[in-house]
């Protein structure tokens, strides 16, 4: 028997490949499915089963694509009501893989079908649970996501959620192996520790969630602190369960080039969003105007869906020469498959045709400290925790999640500093601003991390409620 944890670090998304005899299954595969294909080549096994542990918000699962290219069925647990063909499995009920065992949980709370996997080994001894966001290394999954679907209260969900746990998987044996569809920085938990494989017994000592002393208790604590969900969960739902376009559709259609004077008419003509995903260093010297920047080497993907409230919205691409497949299958992983070309010959190509070009100021921590006074306006783009553990003076904190509402709110007669940690976010802050006729600020470069090297700035530690203009 083989388990192999497939673990993506720009979601925190776990998928997992197990091999038995010549047989195989796929739990909570991504979009992009060609990586098990080789896998299962490689190792000489046909895929049995794909097992999808609940319809995933964060993401788009790879469960139709592998299914049509495998033939392999797709299963869900009880309940679970997908528009395409697919096993839907009774509670218990028993899928055998070579010789070792996967036996259904249903282990509803984060969504009504969601579903926990205990692999039985060739032994007959009950070896890891696949929790998918039932059950979290730290932390349970969020139960505030399914209320539309079910005329549940997050409250109703969580209490549902505290029964799945005391009656399906507190009672396993401590030694059993936990495997999470997500670790630390995903948005489906709030509490996840970064290690992203663990034993069940030590998730009983460590884990908030599951040492609370009634199901009050838990409720109150598995809500506290709860942040809105990002924009794109409810429509990365609606595509795991009703269905999407392969991928291969959509990347033969992205993957075209386009040269200047047609990407300016098509972008003009059809109102379609210019992503640039260059790295902020190259951005701020340079870009098409009203273009958003969201770099390619960070969180990408779910800044994307983070900042472009549409997933079908037609899409046009500035990249780095080469990177262009990577941009069009990390979108595709959360669901933007509108992408309709890229500019040929990147940035450099739009200025060789003598195109308009705006620019962001940007300048370094020194040179901030030497322009600061007590009277500057500075805007920290960071999450309010960053914010309350320390910042700057006097300084207004406006997350970058929350850019749409707050954009409307700045007075671009008055000039203000914009920072977050290491200055990804607040360049995808300073082009938004940009594309909203907002210019009169200057990016700090490095951003917090690299303001408080200077150690000429006056910080405050341990805020608690942010400064608002």
């Amino acid at each position: 028997m083989k388990i192999e944890q497939i673990y993506t670090g720009c979601l925190a998304q776990g998928a997992y490949y197990i091999v038995s005899e010549n047989e195989a299954a796929i739990i909570d595969p991504l979009r992009e499915v060609k990586p098990y294909q080789d896998r299962l080549e490689k190792d000489n096994v046909t895929l049995k089963y794909i097992f999808e542990t609940h319809f995933h918000a964060d993401f788009v699962s790879g469960h139709l694509d592998l299914s049509q290219k495998t033939g392999a069925p797709i299963v869900y647990g009880p309940t679970a009501q997908p528009a395409f063909e697919a096993t839907i499995a009774e509670d218990n009920q028993i899928f055998e893989i070579g010789n070792i065992k996967i036996k259904v949980l249903h282990t509803p709370g984060h969504t009504m079908e969601s579903t926990t996997y205990l692999l039985i080994d060739e032994n007959g001894v009950e070896t890891a649970i696949f929790t998918g966001d039932t059950l979290f290394l730290g932390d349970v999954g969020r139960p505030d996501l399914a209320q539309k679907a079910t005329n549940l209260t997050q409250e109703d969900l969580a209490g549902i959620l505290y029964d799945s746990l005391h009656s399906k998987i507190i009672p396993l044996d401590d030694s059993i192996t936990v495997y999470p569809a997500h670790g630390a920085g995903s948005a489906c938990g709030k509490n996840m520790q970064k290690e992203t494989v663990d034993i069940l017994g030590n998730q009983k000592k460590t884990n908030y969630a599951l040492n609370q002393p009634d199901k009050e208790s838990f409720i109150r604590e598995v809500l506290d602190g709860l942040t809105a969900p990002p924009k794109y969960f409810g429509m990365n739902v609606a595509m795991n369960k009703g269905g999407y376009e392969s991928l291969d559709v959509v990347m033969n259609k992205g993957l075209s080039p386009i040269n200047a004077e047609d990407f300016e008419a098509f972008a003009e003509d059809t109102g379609a969003l210019i992503l640039d995903t260059r790295s902020p260093a190259e951005f701020h010297k340079g870009f098409i105007p009203n273009s958003v920047n969201i770099g390619l080497k960070g969180d990408f993907a779910p800044w994307v869906g983070n900042m472009i409230v549409d997933v079908k919205h037609p899409i046009l691409l500035v990249t780095e020469e080469g990177t262009e497949e990577e941009v069009i299958t990390r979108l595709s992983r959360v669901g933007f498959d509108n992408v309709v070309g890229y500019l040929n010959g990147s940035f450099s190509a739009w200025k060789s045709a003598g195109k308009e070009i705006d620019e962001v100021k940007r300048i370094s921590p020194s040179e901030f400290a030497e322009q600061f006074t007590e009277n500057a306006t500075v805007i920290d783009v960071r999450k309010l925790s960053e914010y309350s553990a320390e910042h700057v003076d006097n300084a207004f904190n406006k997350p970058l999640d929350t850019i749409s509402d707050w954009v409307k709110t700045i007075d671009d007669s008055e000039h203000f500093f914009l920072h977050c940690a290491g200055g990804y976010r607040s360049m995808i802050a300073a082009s938004i601003l940009n594309a909203h006729g907002i210019r009169n600020f200057t990016e700090i470069e490095g951003g917090f991390g690299g303001i408080k090297k200077t150690e000429k700035l006056p910080t405050t530690d341990f805020v608690c409620q942010s400064k608002t203009l």
